[in-house]
């Protein structure tokens, strides 16, 4: 049995909620990672902060070197920090941690991707990205969800392949995995304090059923141009028949 409040529950819902906004493999990945990022302030997982903000500084040294812009590193190393200073459901589980943690992983893509653009031959965003949040994975997924996550990350992107993506949909994407950890865990007994570090009020499975109720909705709302292009195209076919 699944507990409600593990990497599986979180990856399975953040799952379920990027299918409902998006069909781009890109995004649907990036909402799955999301969801898998707040629990990095978890004491068992300080060894990855570690290497997180070591990572960091790797890369800003490295391009400070070859006199690159270095933002990524101080970027990466600010989410090591953040981690490494945050109790466990604390700011990484409030609203304000959800958009500064989008914030933050948002750039390291963006930034990323614009590096790549202009420092190397590499124009086909769509593959640029792709391996950018590929290695994005390694950060923040754990071995067992790698092995399930990165066959068919790549199997979609064979099927699906020169999808648009912008730098909107990569927020949203990101915000809506995040927004979705903090969601489940408002079900849990302990429940998450959604105000920190302003304030220490709780909210618990009531506020994880209205978030829901309003994420459907906004689905639907996401969704309706499709649909009823869906639905113009079924009555234009009926039309042609029957004349």
């Amino acid at each position: 049995m699944i507990s409600i409040s593990s990497y599986k529950g979180h990856s399975l819902f953040a799952l379920l909620l990027a299918l409902m906004f998006f069909y781009n493999p890109l995004l649907i990945a990036l909402t799955f990672i999301g969801a898998n990022i707040p629990d990095f302030d978890h004491k068992f997982k300080k060894e990855h902060v570690y290497k997180l903000i070591i990572l960091g500084l790797i890369v800003f040294i490295s391009l400070y070197i070859l006199k690159l812009p270095y933002f990524i590193g101080l970027i990466i190393i600010f989410l090591g920090v953040t981690f490494y200073f945050s109790e466990h459901r604390s700011f990484t589980h409030s609203i304000f941690g959800v958009l500064v943690l989008t914030s933050a992983v948002a750039l390291i893509l963006i930034w990323g991707y614009e590096l790549v653009v202009v420092f190397t031959v590499l124009n086909n965003s769509y593959i640029i990205f792709a391996v950018l949040i590929a290695l994005l994975s390694f950060l923040f997924l754990n071995k067992k969800l790698l092995l399930v996550f990165l066959p068919i990350f790549f199997v979609s992107l064979f099927l699906m392949p020169n999808l648009k993506l912008g730098y909107i949909e990569i927020v949203l994407a990101l915000f809506l995995g995040l927004f979705s950890h903090i969601v489940l865990d408002s079900f849990t007994p302990s429940g998450i304090k959604i105000f920190a570090p302003l304030s220490s009020k709780k909210v618990y499975k009531r506020f994880g059923l209205i978030s829901i109720f309003l994420l459907v909705i906004l689905a639907i709302g996401y969704r309706l141009p499709i649909l009823f292009k869906i639905f113009e195209q079924y009555v234009y076919m009926v039309f042609l028949t029957f004349h």
